[in-house]
Parts: structure tokens; sequence; C-alpha cells
């Protein structure tokens, strides 16, 4: 790295918001305060805490919690002495009420999520945060399903909305290090406000993408403890910090406590560890939303058909976030062909 690139970056801890899918949102009241306390104190300055799929995302669609995500945000926030609480808002899931009342409960971040060619429908949003005094932040979706030139195009939209940080969000895991490098470079060139990047981890390059996102110029970058999130999880938090220390990269973060907080407190209310397995490799392979994975894995068992033949049939349908409800009727198509092949 240049003496230039060796800034400070921020990390912003998804555990209790990616994590929820892999928690299938059931999070415990008992189980934030716990994890929001330790990320505080080992220097994490924003942590997001809502349902996986945003704010108002608890539904037969997307799955309930366990306890309401507004009573999740008030236990992180009590906890926490000096990192802000941030929330991700799905336009067209999550409203003004249930904006307003994240804001009484404490949050001071809003990350404002569109597919990545939708950012469009973001507008109003960004307004409603920037009159509450929020700080904003644009994520850009399913980032691998556009190159550089079309992203920039979108995120100049949200930043003349408002947004203080737009992300390039490889939601499904389908980025290689180059991919993530040049669309960072891209943004960085095309805007003003600030880059980041949000990893996950579904070709096990999570970390590696999240470095070259670094050596491009990007501004933010996401983690999780442990890798809890969707499919093979994200960007470990804690392996981020000890990577970025040795790089001399400034980041406000104790990395041993950050280790600490991944072994003792997250590992053991984990149900699993999110790796790239079979399945979750197939995600990042086909190109599909990470949180898709559970949904196929059930279809797929009910059907009796194989969970990659789901995903990459996903995949070629251009299936994006919102569209869990198409996982049924792949598998069943899936399993009409396999039938007639069979007869």
């Amino acid at each position: 790295m240049t003496e230039e690139k060796q800034r400070s970056v921020r990390i912003t801890d998804t555990s209790l918001r990616d994590g929820s899918h892999a928690m299938s949102h059931q999070f415990t009241a008992e189980q934030v305060r716990d994890v929001a306390r330790a990320l505080d104190e080992a220097g994490i300055q924003v942590i997001e805490c809502n349902h996986g799929d945003g704010l108002a995302g608890s539904s037969i669609n997307y799955g309930f919690s366990k306890v309401s995500e507004m009573d999740l945000i008030s236990e992180a926030a009590n906890v926490c002495e000096q990192a802000k609480i941030a929330a991700l808002l799905l336009p067209g899931v999550g409203t003004v009420p249930q904006l307003e009342e994240a804001v009484e409960r404490g949050i001071g971040v809003l990350r404002i999520a569109t597919h990545c060619t939708e950012a469009d429908i973001s507008q109003q949003h960004f307004e409603m945060a920037k009159e509450r005094d929020l700080e904003t932040v644009g994520f850009l979706m399913m980032a691998h399903m556009r190159g550089p030139d079309a992203l920039v195009e979108q995120a100049k939209l949200m930043e003349s909305y408002g947004a203080d940080c737009v992300y390039i969000v490889d939601s499904a895991g389908a980025m290689l290090p180059r991919d993530a490098a040049e669309r960072v470079e891209a943004m960085k060139d095309g805007l003003d406000c600030q880059v980041g990047f949000h990893a996950h981890d579904n070709l096990g390059v999570g970390v590696g993408n999240s470095l070259a996102a670094l050596e491009a110029g990007v501004d933010q970058l996401d983690g999780s403890l442990r890798g809890l999130g969707a499919g093979a999880g994200n960007a470990k938090t804690e392996l981020l910090a000890a990577v970025l220390d040795k790089m001399g990269v400034k980041t406000g973060l104790d990395a041993f406590k950050l280790m600490d907080a991944a072994e003792y407190t997250i590992a053991p209310m984990m149900p699993f560890e999110p790796m790239p397995d079979r399945d979750s490799i197939s995600i990042g392979y086909a190109g599909v939303y990470s949180t898709f994975l559970l949904h196929a894995k059930r279809a797929a068992e009910r059907y009796d058909v194989d969970v990659r033949e789901i995903m990459v049939e996903l995949g070629r349908r251009e299936a994006v976030a919102g569209q869990e409800d198409w996982v049924i009727d792949v598998a069943m198509d899936v399993a009409k062909e396999k039938e007639g092949a069979a007869s």
C-alpha cells in the first residue's frame, strides 16, 4: 500500500443484522446486549442491529423475529458507550413508522438498500433520514450483476439524495478480488461521498475482496464476528481487524478483544458456523442472493432435488432480494424436469 492509502478505515459490524439470517432471526435480548457490549468495548464504531431483511422484515416471507427488532435496537443502544447503532431499510419493506420508532429507540445510522439497478426508489428514504439527522449509507445490493460504470451511475443517484457513503454490496459472494477493486476504483473516481464494501464469503474470498477494496481506496468495510451472516457468512470482523493491524491500517479496533468476542460471545450462540461448504459455494458460483440458501435447502429437501440445481436456476432467472418466494416455484420446476427425465 502507498502511504496515501494507509489511512483510517471504518469497520461496521453486521453480526446483529446479517447474522440474524444465520440465527433464523431468533436473537434474544440477552444475546444482543452481550454482542453489542463486546463490540463496543473493542472499538467498533458502528453496530448494525435489526431483522436480517431490514426494518419490518419480520414476516412470513422473510421469517419472524423471536424478539421485536425495536426492542433489540434499544438493548444494543443502551449498552453501547461509543458505538453508533445502525439499521438497514429496504424501500417497500420498511416504512416511515418503523424508521421513526428506530430513531426513538436509538439508531444513528440508516443504511438504505436497493437492488443495484434501482437506486431511484431510495430518494424519499434518504430525505427522511436526513430530516431526522441520521448518517446515511446507500447499499447497492447484488453488485456483481452490473459493471463499474453502471454502478457509478446508480451510486450518483444515492449521493444526490444525500448519501454520506455508498456501498458496493456483494450479496451473492460472487465477486473475485479484481471485481471488487474495479468497482471501488470507479466509485472513488466518480463520487464525492465515501465508498464502502460489504463482502460475503461464498467463494472463500470475503477478506481477500475486502483487502482488494481497501487497496482501491475504500473508506468503509463490513464484517461480522466469526462471519455470522447469510450464505457462507461475511468477512470475519476479528480477522479483518488482525489483518489490518498487520498492514498498519488505522481502524481504532482492539483485535484481541474482537477475537475474544468471536470465540466466547458469538460462537456459543451460533446454531452452525457459516462457511463455504458445498451449498454456499453454489450461491457464489450461481450469483444468487445469499439469504436464499436456507430457503433453497428446505425446498430441496421437500421436493427431493439437489440444492445446487435450485441455485443455478435462480441465478439464470436473475432472482434478487425480495423474491425468496421464487424458491418453491423453482424447486417444483426442477423436480418436474427430474421426473420427466426419469420417465
